[in-house]
Formats: C-alpha cells, structure tokens, sequence
C-alpha cells in the first residue's frame, strides 16, 4: 500500500492534469481526472495517520496540498462560470416552460406557445 505521501504526490499530479484540462474546456478529461482523484483521496481516507512522519515529510506534505489546492482554485475558475451559465439557461428554460404552461389569467385556457 502506497504511503500518504506517496498519494498526495499523486494527487498533485492529478490536479495539476485536471488545472490544464479546465483551461483547455476538455470536460470529458476533467471529470476522468476527478473520479481518479477521489479514488486517491479514498484511499489516504482509509489509511492510518502516520503519526511519526519525519519534519520533512511534514514539509513535503504542506507543499503537495497546497499546490492541490491551487489547482483545485484553478479548476473552478475555469468551471464555476460553466456552471453559473448552466443553471441560468436551466432556471431561464424552466421559467419560460412554466410561463407556457400556466392557465392564461382569468380563461383556464393555457397561454399559446412563445
């Protein structure tokens, strides 16, 4: 079994690839980095603390994660407007179906079609 380390090293490697697909628009890459990233994330979760980790280790470890973190602020800077743009067209359409879809004021008839 791989040490935490050695998984944060390869989440790093992962969200480094996940930052670079966000900025290419490469979705389908991006959420096949993401699932691989939380398998790694599983497994550092299901691994003991390795509680007498050398002070280098411990710098080593602060690094990798924020640099992870980084990436992950990178990631959303690149999707966040996706999404918000998403779920606008998502209200916007939903909101639009209701319109059509509501009796017309006062006639129980359904308003026409936009």
């Amino acid at each position: 079994m791989p040490s935490q380390i050695e998984l944060y090293e390869e989440m790093n490697r992962f969200s480094s690839r996940m930052a670079a697909a966000a900025r290419a628009g490469d979705w389908e890459h991006l959420i096949e980095l993401e699932r691989g990233i939380r398998s790694l994330r599983d497994a550092l979760l299901a691994i003991a603390d390795e509680g007498s980790e050398a002070t280098t280790d411990l710098a080593r470890k602060h690094s990798l994660i924020q640099r992870i973190l980084e990436d992950d602020a990178e990631v959303r800077r690149h999707t966040e407007p996706w999404m918000e743009r998403i779920l606008y067209f998502l209200g916007n359409g939903q909101s639009h179906r209701e319109l059509h879809l509501a009796p017309a004021a006062g006639t129980g008839e359904s308003a026409p079609p936009g």
